[in-house]
């Protein structure tokens, strides 16, 4: 077998298993009607002093521009205020908050209770190693959050209400999977004020950084397996993701995909995101 030959189909074992990967993943569907986006008259503020405290000690960005965090370093008392930060968003009550404020409410509830959930099990290699049983693949079905009456996951918070009722593609550059492959954790709170420059920052950042999209030796385009993940966010195939990643990265990126018209490859490295 010539060396090419091998070279593709290795290229398409990676792009079956990253499809693979996509149908496992939730659909997004409304958990409920009760997380819907409503109107409401008078907005309430979320206060996220506590967190921004706590990534303000712990958050740094290594040499390569990756977000890290000094799990090791954290001590028990900040670790106690973490928990607390997250058990004082559980007992606000979203129906209170207008539509930014309130998508900045579920991504710093995603972000600080996937911090939570790793302090709780470390030292980990990587958040996919905390499981609940032999077919587990890490903590995202966990129910362990109560919010309005109602059990939910870091899995419902991002695909049974995020994704549904905000329609917000860029909410992928917001959500931190503890993943040295996922976007930038945010070194302070998500805030409603700015919210859409905030994200455009973040969606420029990580198609700019190799972890979003890449050109490889080959000439090949190599992108981040979000963009297959949830391929229905960002378009209807891969040329559609591969136009709408061709108008925001730099070159080379900007070029091999204009003239590829397609992204060859996926990956993601799901190591810690701690500084070590």
């Amino acid at each position: 077998m010539s060396r090419t030959l091998m070279a593709v189909m290795f290229f398409v074992s990676l792009s079956a298993c990253a499809s693979i990967e996509r149908i496992a993943l939730p659909k997004p569907e409304l958990l409920s009607d009760a997380f819907a986006v409503r109107a409401v008259e008078q907005t309430e503020r979320v206060e996220y002093a506590a967190y921004n405290q706590f990534l303000e000690r712990y958050w740094v960005q290594d040499e390569n521009g990756i977000a890290r965090l000094r799990y090791n370093a954290v001590t028990q008392e900040d670790q106690a205020n973490l928990v607390d930060f997250v058990a004082a968003l559980q007992a606000t009550d979203p129906d209170t908050l207008e539509r930014d404020e309130r998508l900045a409410y579920w991504i710093n509830l995603y972000n600080a209770h996937t911090i939570r959930v790793i302090l709780e099990n470390y030292p980990v290699d990587s958040i996919r190693d905390i499981k609940d049983g032999p077919f587990s693949i890490g903590p995202w079905g966990r129910k362990d959050l109560v919010v309005n009456g109602t059990a939910i996951s870091l899995n419902d918070i991002e695909h049974g209400i995020i994704r549904p009722a905000f329609q917000e593609p860029r909410i992928h550059y917001a959500l931190n999977c503890a993943a040295t492959s996922c976007p930038n954790l945010a070194p302070q709170a998500w805030r409603a004020e700015g919210l859409d420059e905030a994200f455009d920052a973040a969606e420029q950042a990580y198609i700019a950084d190799p972890r979003g999209v890449r050109v490889d030796d080959a000439g090949r385009v190599v992108a981040s397996k979000i963009f297959i993940w949830f391929q229905e966010d960002f378009g209807e195939n891969n040329a559609d993701v591969a136009a709408r990643l061709a108008a925001i990265a730099p070159e080379p990126a900007r070029s091999a995909l204009a003239t590829r018209g397609r992204i060859d490859r996926y990956e993601y490295d799901w190591s810690l995101n701690e500084l070590r």
